[in-house]
C-alpha cells in the first residue's frame, strides 16, 4: 500500500482518487478549500483523506499532478520543498483554450509541461503518463474496443516502473504501456493532445485514447 497525494480535485483527480483509493492505497486529495470535500466526498471511496494542497504534497509518498496544465508551472514550483525527493506522475496537459474552450495551442512549444516541472524540481523525479485520453479511460482502459496505450517519459528508471504498478492497479495491461524514454520525449506525447478538440468536435466527449497500433 502507498501514500499518495493528488493535487486538483476536478474530473481527472476525483476519478484517480476513486480508483486508487479502491485499489488499497492511501489516497490524499488536496483541494484549494474546505468547499470542495463535501461536494467530491460523496463520489469517492470513504477512505479518501482531503488536505490542502500543501499538506498533500508534503505528507504523501508519490504525488500526481492533476491540477490545470496551463497553471502547473507555477504552483508546483511553489511546492518545491514538499516535493523534494518525491515522485511526481504528471498527466496534466498544459494549452491555451481556443475560441470554443477546447485546446488550441501549447503552452510550451517545442518543450513540455513535464520537461518545465523536471527543471524547476530538481529534486524530485518527475513521470509523464496518462494525458492522451478522456479522464475517464485513465480508470478503465478495458472499457474502450481497441487496446489503448498509456506513453511513460521520465529520467529515473525505478521512477517509471513504480508508475508502471500504478497503472496495473488502475487496470492498464503490461502490452499496453510504452516507454517512450526520458523526459524530453514528453514533448511528443504532450503534443498528441492537439488532435484530440478536433476529435471531441466531431464525436463529442465519448471515452477514446491516442494510442499506438501494432
Amino acid at each position: 500500500m502507498t501514500s499518495i497525494g493528488i493535487l486538483g480535485a476536478g474530473r481527472v483527480g476525483a476519478n484517480l482518487a476513486a480508483k486508487l483509493s479502491a485499489a488499497g492505497h492511501r489516497v490524499t486529495l488536496g483541494v484549494r478549500n474546505p468547499e470542495e470535500t463535501a461536494a467530491l466526498a460523496a463520489g469517492i471511496a470513504p477512505q479518501t483523506a482531503f488536505a490542502d494542497q500543501r499538506t498533500t504534497a508534503r505528507t504523501a509518498d508519490i504525488v500526481i499532478n492533476a491540477t490545470p496544465g496551463d497553471t502547473s508551472l507555477g504552483r508546483l514550483t511553489g511546492l518545491r520543498t514538499e516535493l523534494a525527493g518525491k515522485l511526481l506522475v504528471d498527466v496534466s496537459n498544459a494549452t491555451r483554450d481556443a475560441d470554443d474552450g477546447l485546446p488550441g495551442d501549447l503552452c510550451y512549444p517545442g518543450s513540455s509541461l513535464a520537461e518545465q516541472l523536471q527543471a524547476a524540481l530538481p529534486d524530485t523525479r518527475v513521470v509523464k503518463t496518462l494525458n492522451t485520453m478522456l479522464f475517464m479511460v485513465m480508470t478503465a482502459p478495458e472499457t474502450l474496443a481497441t487496446p489503448p496505450t498509456a506513453y511513460l517519459s521520465g529520467e529515473d528508471r525505478n521512477a517509471k516502473k513504480t508508475v508502471t504498478g500504478l497503472l496495473r492497479d488502475l487496470g492498464w495491461q503490461p502490452a499496453w504501456i510504452e516507454d517512450l524514454g526520458g523526459i524530453t520525449t514528453a514533448r511528443s506525447a504532450e503534443a498528441m493532445i492537439l488532435v484530440v478538440p478536433h476529435i471531441l468536435r466531431r464525436h463529442g466527449f465519448k471515452p477514446f485514447a491516442v494510442s499506438l497500433a501494432r
